[in-house]
C-alpha cells in the first residue's frame, strides 16, 4: 500500500509538472535564446529540485557557445557555468544522451546523479543536463518531464533563431537601402579657411575620436550636417552607418516611430514593421537635426535611450539594446528653451557634453570666393557644363551680400547662375542679389515693427506672459508661441 501511495504521488507530481510546462512557450515569447534557456533551467531546477541544471547552447548566429547554469542549493552556480562545463565535459564525451551516471559534484563535495538530453539532432546543437544527489535520480517521471521540457525548448529555440535570422536580414536590407538613399543626398565637404571656421574644425578633430555626444549650434544653412558627417568620418565608427533625421521635417505624432520604429498594427496605418533610426545606427552615429523641435514627452524617451542604450519599438514589449553615438544640431538657443521650459534641462545637459558653434557666412567673408568657386564646379558638373571662372564684378557682389540663408543660399544662387550662364565665365545677373536684399530689408522692417509692438504689450502687462490678462492673451497668441517669438526677436527683460 505504501509503494502504491508513493507511485500515485509521483504521478501527481508528474501531472502537475506537465501542466506547468504547458505555459512555458508563452513565457518565452520575445526572449532571446539565452534568456529562454535561463528560464528553462530555473524552472527545471525548481520543479525537479535539482542541485544542478546546466545548458550549453549555440545561438545559431555564428557566435560563441553559451554556457548557463543554476541550482536550488548553490547561489553561485550561474557565474560558475564555464567551470561546471569543463568539469563534466569528460563524462559528456563518454555517455549517451538519456543515460544516467554518477559524477563528482562540480559545485561541492560528494557526487551527483546526472543525465542529459540534446537540443537537436547534431552534436553541436547544445544540451541540457540535470543533476541531483537524490537516490534513484532520474526516475521515469523525472525523465518524462525533462524530455517534454527539452522538446518544447528545441521548438522555441529554432523559432527564435529563425526569427533572429529574419530580423538580421531585414535590418541589413533596411540599412543598405538607407545607405543608398544617403549616398544620393551627400552634399560636398566642409570648404573654407577663415579663422572662425578653423576654430570649429579644430574642435571637430578633438572630439571625433571619442564617443562623447556633440551639440552643433548655428544658423540655418551654415552646414551643421557637414560638420556632423566630418565628426563621423574621423571617428572609430566610420565603418558603420551615419543615420540622419531632421526632427522638424517629421510630424510630431510620427516622430517616435521614426526614431524607434514600430511593429505591425502598433497604430492606425502601421501596416508593416518599421525599423527606426536608432536601430539603423547601431554601432554607428545618429545625427538629429533641429533637435529643439522634439516634443517634451518624446524628449524623456530620448533621454532614456541616451542613458540606458535601450528602447522598445512602438507596439512591442521587447527591449532592444543599441550602441549609438549621438550628434545633435539646432538653430535655436536650447539654453533659452530650457529657461522657457520648452526643452528638458536634463536632456540639454546630456546633449551639450561638447558644444560646437558654426559661424554664419557673413562672419566668413574670406571664404565666399572659395565657396563660390566650389559650388560653380559642383553645379557645372551636375549640368554638364564647363565654367572655369567667375566674373570679377559678380564675385564682388557675392562678397558684399549679407547671406541670411548662409552657405545653402549661396549654393542655390550659384546653381541658378550656372543655369543662366552660356559661356566659360559665370555671370551673376544684376537682379540675382538685389531682389533678395530687398526681401531681407522688408523682413527686417517687419521684425522691427513686431518687436516694438510686443515690447509695448509686455510693458503694459508688467511682463506677465501667461494667464487671461497676460501678454499672450492680449496678442492673441499661445504662451509657447509668444515665448518662441521673444526668443527669435531677441527680446529679454533687463530689469
Amino acid at each position: 500500500m505504501a509503494s502504491s501511495s508513493v507511485e500515485i504521488r509521483r504521478l501527481e507530481d508528474c501531472l502537475n509538472g506537465l501542466l506547468s510546462l504547458v505555459v512555458v512557450p508563452a513565457l518565452w515569447s520575445g526572449k532571446t535564446s539565452g534568456e529562454m534557456m535561463r528560464a528553462l533551467l530555473e524552472m527545471l531546477a525548481r520543479m525537479l529540485n535539482l542541485e544542478l541544471a546546466y545548458a550549453r547552447l549555440d545561438d545559431g548566429a555564428g557566435g560563441a557557445i553559451q554556457e548557463l547554469a543554476c541550482s536550488e542549493r548553490h547561489a553561485d552556480a550561474a557565474r560558475r557555468a564555464h567551470e561546471i562545463g569543463v568539469a563534466i565535459d569528460p563524462w559528456l564525451r563518454d555517455q549517451q544522451a538519456g543515460e544516467s551516471h554518477v559524477v563528482p559534484n562540480p559545485l561541492g563535495p560528494g557526487e551527483l546523479n546526472v543525465t542529459y538530453l540534446r537540443l537537436g539532432l547534431r552534436q553541436g546543437d547544445g544540451l541540457v543536463l540535470a543533476g541531483s544527489s537524490r537516490p534513484g535520480f532520474p526516475a521515469d517521471t523525472d525523465l518524462l518531464l525533462l524530455r517534454v521540457a527539452v522538446n518544447q525548448a528545441v521548438v522555441e529555440l529554432h523559432r527564435a533563431q529563425a526569427l533572429a535570422a529574419y530580423r538580421r536580414a531585414e535590418s541589413a536590407e533596411a540599412h543598405n537601402m538607407y545607405l543608398r538613399e544617403e549616398s544620393e543626398q551627400h552634399w560636398g565637404d566642409v570648404v573654407g579657411s577663415s579663422t572662425s571656421l578653423a576654430r570649429a574644425l579644430k574642435l571637430v578633430e578633438e572630439v571625433a575620436p571619442t564617443n562623447a555626444s556633440v551639440l552643433i549650434q548655428g544658423e540655418t544653412g551654415t552646414g551643421k550636417e557637414l560638420i556632423a558627417r566630418a565628426i563621423h568620418r574621423l571617428s572609430r565608427r566610420r565603418q558603420h552607418a551615419f543615420v540622419r533625421l531632421n526632427c522638424a521635417a517629421i510630424p510630431a505624432g510620427l516622430l517616435e516611430s521614426e526614431l524607434f520604429g514600430h511593429e505591425k498594427g502598433a497604430f492606425t496605418g502601421a501596416v508593416a514593421r518599421r525599423i527606426g533610426r536608432f536601430e539603423l545606427a547601431d554601432r554607428g552615429t545618429i545625427f538629429l537635426d533641429e533637435v529643439g523641435e522634439i516634443p517634451l514627452d518624446l524628449q524623456a524617451k530620448l533621454l532614456h535611450v541616451l542613458q540606458e542604450r535601450e528602447f522598445e519599438r512602438l507596439g512591442s514589449t521587447s527591449t532592444r539594446r543599441v550602441d549609438v553615438r549621438l550628434i545633435a544640431a539646432s538653430n535655436r538657443d536650447l539654453a533659452q528653451m530650457v529657461e522657457a521650459r520648452s526643452f528638458r534641462e536634463d536632456l540639454y545637459y546630456r546633449l551639450n557634453v561638447f558644444p560646437i558653434e558654426i559661424p554664419p557666412l557673413r562672419e566668413r567673408g574670406g571664404d565666399i570666393p572659395v565657396l563660390a568657386q566650389y559650388f560653380v564646379q559642383l553645379h557645372a558638373r551636375a549640368n554638364k557644363r564647363s565654367i572655369p571662372a567667375i566674373d570679377p564684378t559678380g564675385l564682388a557682389a557675392l562678397c558684399r551680400y549679407p547671406w541670411p540663408g548662409n552657405v545653402r543660399e549661396l549654393s542655390n544662387i550659384i546653381e541658378r547662375c550656372v543655369i543662366l550662364t552660356h559661356g566659360s565665365t559665370l555671370r551673376v545677373p544684376a537682379d540675382a542679389l538685389k531682389s533678395r536684399a530687398l526681401l531681407v530689408g522688408v523682413d527686417d522692417s517687419l521684425d522691427a515693427a513686431q518687436r516694438q509692438h510686443i515690447l509695448q504689450v509686455l510693458d503694459e502687462c508688467n511682463w506677465v506672459i501667461a494667464g487671461p490678462s497676460g501678454a499672450a492673451a492680449r496678442l492673441g497668441m499661445k504662451r509657447t508661441s509668444l515665448q518662441y517669438r521673444l526668443q527669435k526677436l531677441g527680446i529679454v527683460r533687463l530689469r
